[in-house]
C-alpha cells in the first residue's frame, strides 16, 4: 500500500501521518518526488488503516501495492536512485563504465590493467579476488590477496573498485577493501548472502540470474532494500536460452522493463552477456541506446593466458579504448554524459 500526499503537506505534518501508519505495526517509507510524497507502508496494513488514512489531511490518495517487491518499486520511489560514491554517480545521467579483468592475478596485472582503464576514460577497476566457477577444478581466485591487490591499484589509479561477493562471512572484509560489491547469477538468491548485504551500506551491484525472471530479480533485490541498504544497482548479464552460439542471450528489453518497474540503477554486462569479444562493442553500444546507466566491461592485457579461461569475451586494451572513445560520441545521442578526458578525481 502506498500513500499519495501533495508537495504542499509540511513535513511535520508527514511526521504525523508516518506516527499513524507505524502505530499499526507496520513500517513506514517516506520517498520525496519532484511532484508528490509518496509513504509506502512495509508489512501487513490492517484494512482499516487505508480507510484512515483516506481522511487525514494532506493525503491524495491511498493506493493497493499487489507486486510482491514494494522498495524496489518505482510506485514506492517514484524517483530514479541515484548512488553517489566519492565523485562519481551512479543511476543520473552520467554513464559509467566498468572496466577490469575476470579475475586479480598479480599485482603487475590489476595495476596495469587499472593504468589502462583510467587512461581510457573508466570510472571503475573490476575483478574478482574469489570466482564461482562451474568446475571444482577451475581456478578459484587469490582470495583476500586479491582484494588488497585491486585496493592499492584503484587508490592508485584513482578508481573505485568492484568485486564479487560469494558468501555472507566474506561480506565486511569484501566492503572492507571494494568500494561496491557485485552479487554474482549464481548467487541471486542467496538470501543470507543478500540479508547480510542489506545489513551494510556498502553499494551492491545485483547480477540478475541466468534463468530469473523479472519479478524474481526484483524480489532479490528486495531483499537488501528491506535490510536497510538502499545502494542497489541492477545488472543483466543475459540469460540462458536454446541458443547455443553465445554465452548468454543478452536481454536488452531488460533494460528499460526494469527502469519503468524500478527507480534502481541498471547496468549491462556485455561480457558475459554474450560471451564474444566480437559481440562486445556491438552490444554495449546497444545497451547504452536501451538505457542503460553504465557497463561492466572484461578487459585483460593478455586475454588468451587469462587464469579464468575466460579470454574469449574479453577486450584487447586498445578495443576498450575505442569503444570508450565511441561512447563519448553516442551517450549525449542517449541523455547520457561521458567525457574520457574527464574521468572524475576521486577524493
Amino acid at each position: 500500500m502506498i500513500v499519495i500526499l501533495s508537495n504542499k503537506v509540511e513535513e511535520a505534518r508527514i511526521q504525523e501521518i508516518v506516527h499513524i501508519i507505524e502505530k499499526h505495526e507496520v513500517k513506514a517509507h517516506v520517498s520525496h518526488g519532484e511532484d508528490r510524497t509518496v509513504i509506502g507502508i512495509i508489512g501487513q496494513a490492517d484494512p482499516v488503516l487505508a480507510e484512515q488514512l483516506r481522511q487525514l489531511k494532506g493525503v491524495e490518495q491511498v493506493v493497493k501495492i499487489s507486486k510482491s517487491y514494494k522498495l524496489a518499486s518505482r510506485d514506492f520511489h517514484p524517483a530514479d536512485t541515484v548512488i553517489r560514491i566519492k565523485d562519481v554517480e551512479i543511476g543520473g545521467d552520467q554513464l559509467v563504465v566498468m572496466g577490469g579483468p575476470c579475475a586479480v592475478e598479480t599485482p603487475e596485472q590489476i595495476d596495469e590493467i587499472a593504468r589502462l582503464v583510467k587512461a581510457a576514460g573508466g570510472q571503475v577497476l573490476r575483478g574478482g579476488a574469489f570466482k564461482p566457477r562451474t568446475g571444482p577444478y577451475s581456478f578459484q581466485g587469490v582470495g583476500v590477496e586479491g582484494l588488497v591487490m585491486m585496493a592499492e591499484a584503484g587508490r592508485k589509479h584513482g578508481l573505485l573498485t568492484i568485486t564479487e561477493v560469494m558468501t555472507p562471512e566474506y561480506v565486511d572484509v569484501c566492503a572492507e577493501y571494494a568500494d561496491i560489491l557485485q552479487v554474482g547469477t549464481r548467487n541471486m538468491q542467496n538470501f543470507d548472502l543478500l540479508r547480510k548485504l542489506g545489513s551494510i551500506q556498502t553499494p551492491v551491484l545485483l547480477k540478475r540470474g541466468f534463468s530469473s525472471t523479472y519479478d524474481e530479480f526484483l524480489n532479490a533485490a528486495e531483499y537488501i532494500l528491506a535490510g536497510g541498504n538502499p545502494n542497489v544497482m541492477l545488472c543483466e548479464r543475459g540469460i540462458r536460452t536454446f541458443e547455443t552460439y553465445t554465452r548468454n542471450t543478452l536481454d536488452l528489453s531488460a533494460i528499460p522493463v526494469l527502469q519503468s518497474l524500478s527507480h534502481l540503477p541498471v547496468i549491462s554486462d556485455p561480457s558475459h552477456g554474450t560471451g564474444r569479444r566480437e559481440l562486445v562493442e556491438p552490444m554495449t553500444k546497444a545497451s547504452v541506446a536501451a538505457g542503460a546507466n553504465g557497463l561492466i566491461i572484461e578487459m585483460h592485457t593478455d586475454p588468451d593466458n587469462s587464469m579464468t579461461g575466460d579470454g574469449v569475451q574479453s577486450l584487447f586494451p586498445d578495443q576498450f579504448a575505442k569503444l570508450l572513445q565511441d561512447l563519448e560520441k553516442l551517450a549525449p545521442l542517449c541523455g547520457k554524459r561521458f567525457d574520457t578526458a574527464k574521468t572524475p578525481a576521486l577524493v
